[in-house]
């Protein structure tokens, strides 16, 4: 004979056991995406989230080529903006920028750091290969049209306003003094704020480097 009290208690037991195994089976989940973000190295500089296509430019080079942003997919890019005549904030940069190619060793090889002006009526190619060559013979400077340059700059959201001194004849250039850094897909990764240590941004462009190193052995194992 049916017994309905005896179905329902069943009912009830198995719905428990089943919320209970689904509950924690969602804790462990969650655990271990907890873990995971725990464990996953993280940027010390601010975060693109997500990650988006840094605007491409191009402009005559201090290595007396055409420099194409498009053109560098598969180098870490590094950029900066500044001018050669600028007494602090540029000259402390890029010998910070020396020193994390110091810090990477070989792995430099795969980095390129693109410092483009902000005082194009002074900067030529020229003159910036000088000026670069004093922190990094491989530094690449880049310059053209004011308005092209101005461009380029509002989007990437840099500031630059120039400073006449009293003497009517020279001039400063006050400027957004962070750095940008664009991963081997052109994708912009991180916003470095300037006085960041060599060590922090070493940090940074090795775990982009090895997120890149990583992806074709991912895409290797991954299921047919």
């Amino acid at each position: 004979m049916f017994n309905l009290q005896l179905f329902s208690l069943s009912v009830s037991v198995w719905s428990r056991a089943l919320l209970l195994i689904v509950l924690c089976g969602g804790m462990s989940l969650a655990q271990a995406a907890e873990e995971s973000k725990q464990t996953t190295p993280q940027l010390k500089s601010g975060v693109f989230d997500p990650p988006r296509m840094a605007p491409d430019f191009s402009f005559p080079a201090s290595n007396g080529s055409e420099f194409s942003l498009s053109q560098q997919r598969g180098k870490l890019l590094v950029l900066g903006f500044g001018f050669s005549n600028c007494p602090n904030v540029c000259p402390m940069t890029l010998a910070n920028l020396a020193q994390v190619f110091k810090n990477l060793g070989p792995l430099a090889d795969k980095v390129q750091v693109v410092y483009m002006t902000v005082d194009p009526e002074r900067d030529t190619p020229e003159q910036l290969r000088k000026y670069l060559a004093h922190f990094n013979a491989s530094f690449i400077g880049v310059t053209g049209p004011a308005e092209q340059l101005a461009s380029v700059r509002q989007s990437y959201g840099i500031i630059a306003q120039k400073e006449m001194h009293k003497n009517g004849k020279d001039y400063d250039v006050h400027h957004s003094s962070y750095i940008y850094l664009i991963d081997q897909q052109g994708l912009l990764r991180a916003l470095v704020p300037f006085g960041k240590s060599a060590n922090d941004i070493t940090h940074d462009i090795r775990i982009l480097l090895n997120e890149a190193s990583a992806a074709p052995a991912s895409q290797g194992q991954a299921a047919p």
